[in-house]
């Protein structure tokens, strides 16, 4: 949990709300429902969407969205997992209250044990997380980052010194200015890779 947590916080923060929703709901879904971790994951996905909503003035959908996420976080400690739950709380409190409470003061930044947590924080594990959603999010071919992830740790298995894979998936993670040049670098060595050991594994048939 503590990797799609961190993902989704740290890609919250740099204003990716939707694809931070996917990184929690990825998880989520395997949660025994009404568990305090559900419901947690359940409240967080429930406000992002109605920050997303704001910013297209759907006031009846960023109350709604409000309101429950306040039920699902209603019982949990002000720090849960972490996270700055009680701020999210209070915030939903005065937007249900008003839902153009959202145009007078801006969403709270999430932060993870007091941290304010941004892509480039992120280890590798979180960091293939936020990759995988931010592909999904822009249209990018998802096999090629699962595969690079695959490769990543693999490497990172075998004790190699430095691999490629790990560093062209915490950069497309992070780097959003780069994002198409460092998806483009990271399909070729994919496909490179793949040729290889298909090269390799033809040896032995």
């Amino acid at each position: 949990m503590r990797d799609h947590l961190r993902a989704g916080v740290a890609i919250y923060n740099v204003g990716e709300h939707h694809a931070a929703h996917d990184a929690w709901e990825d998880h989520w879904l395997g949660l025994e429902s009404g568990s305090d971790d559900e419901r947690f994951l359940h409240g967080l996905i429930q406000f992002t969407a109605a920050v997303h909503h704001a910013q297209y003035a759907n006031w009846a959908g960023v109350r709604g969205l409000a309101e429950s996420a306040v039920e699902y976080l209603a019982d949990l400690p002000a720090d849960y997992r972490g996270v700055n739950v009680g701020e999210v709380r209070a915030y939903l409190r005065a937007v249900a209250a008003d839902p153009e409470h959202v145009e007078r003061e801006a969403p709270p930044e999430l932060t993870h044990e007091g941290r304010a947590l941004v892509p480039e924080d992120l280890r590798f594990d979180a960091a293939a997380v936020a990759a995988e959603v931010l592909a999904e999010e822009y249209g990018y071919d998802e096999v090629v980052i699962e595969t690079a992830v695959e490769y990543a740790r693999a490497d990172l298995e075998s004790e190699r010194a430095t691999s490629q894979f790990v560093t062209f998936v915490m950069d497309f993670a992070s780097d959003r200015a780069n994002r198409g040049i460092i998806f483009q670098r990271l399909s070729q060595h994919v496909e490179k890779r793949t040729h290889r050991e298909e090269d390799v594994d033809g040896l032995f048939e």
